[in-house]
């Protein structure tokens, strides 16, 4: 089973009303949460790790995880608020604009942690949960405490905006879990900002240098690229009209932990041999499934019967 460890909000995204007045509705959302329903939606085992308010819009958040086939048995809860994000689409890039003061995510602490039962091979980090402690130090010791013994993969979704302030302390606790990591998945963008202008293919070695087996890079509308201490494989991206990018990122993460599942290689002896092959369908897959979830409004992966 794959567990997204990470955070569960609110989207609250730009419409328009039937009287043509500007309003905002109400979605569930968060990067490791997509991560977690675009697992479930594509049929791998799927569950999810976040501390979840007990008020309405937490439990928009469980029943959006359970219709989408995720386990919410490790869930903690808490009678805090959920956390908010306010979405401003522009030419189909969002910015955001968070509401995250004694949430229930964002007070998880380390007593917290579960007890993780065998079937969890695999845990997955990432997003704006890395940022702000204690969740932030909460997930860091989760990821620590499970790393020698389970596949572990983090995609850090750097938000420039929201780590201002707190740039020195967010980039060491990346470096340390990149370091710990099996897989790293960086958007192009993510990348320039860790190690700074250069080759992608050069700069994600470098990466690879500092721990993980496998560096996906994720290229925008061109494509997305695997590259191993010994390989480097690309496919491109696939050509929809784009409503908004919400979620491409999450899903392209899903899509590819799925196909890696499905080759039997989320153990760490497979996926320090993986095959040109396993690669390529992973990327395949990632990019797919990212590609339905750009061309339709707010983070809706798909099913894999779309695909």
């Amino acid at each position: 089973m794959i567990l997204s460890c990470g955070e569960a909000l609110i989207d609250m995204l730009p419409r328009t009303t039937t009287l043509g007045e500007p309003a905002f509705s109400p979605y569930a959302g968060g990067a490791v949460f997509n991560t977690a329903i675009a697992l479930g939606r594509l049929g791998a085992p799927s569950a999810f790790f976040s501390g979840i308010s007990n008020d309405m819009l937490g439990q928009i958040l469980t029943e959006t995880l359970e219709a989408s086939k995720v386990d919410t048995s490790l869930t903690a809860r808490f009678d805090r608020p959920t956390t908010v994000a306010f979405v401003k689409l522009v030419e189909g890039q969002a910015t955001y604009a968070f509401y995250d003061e004694n949430t229930a995510g964002g007070l998880l602490a380390q007593s917290d942690l579960p007890a993780l039962p065998a079937s969890v091979d695999t845990l997955f980090f990432g997003g704006i949960s890395l940022v702000n402690d204690p969740a932030a130090s909460t997930y860091e010791a989760l990821q620590s405490r499970e790393a020698s013994s389970r596949v572990t993969m983090i995609d850090p979704n750097i938000r420039p905006g929201f780590i201002a302030g707190k740039e020195a302390q967010y980039r060491a606790r990346i470096e340390r879990m990149i370091a710990r990591a099996d897989i790293v998945k960086l958007s192009d963008e993510d990348l320039h900002w860790l190690m700074g202008q250069g080759d992608v293919s050069a700069l994600a070695r470098q990466i690879l240098e500092k721990g993980p087996k496998i560096v996906f890079i994720t290229e925008g509308a061109d494509g997305a690229r695997a590259i191993t201490a010994t390989q480097n494989r690309f496919v491109a991206a696939q050509k929809v009209t784009v409503a908004d990018t919400v979620g491409a990122g999450d899903t392209f993460n899903a899509g590819a932990l799925c196909a890696l599942f499905e080759a039997g290689a989320l153990t760490k002896a497979a996926l320090g041999s993986i095959s040109d092959a396993t690669l390529d369908a992973a990327l395949a897959l990632g990019t797919r499934a990212a590609a339905i979830t750009v061309s339709r409004a707010g983070a809706n992966p798909p099913w894999r019967q779309e695909l």
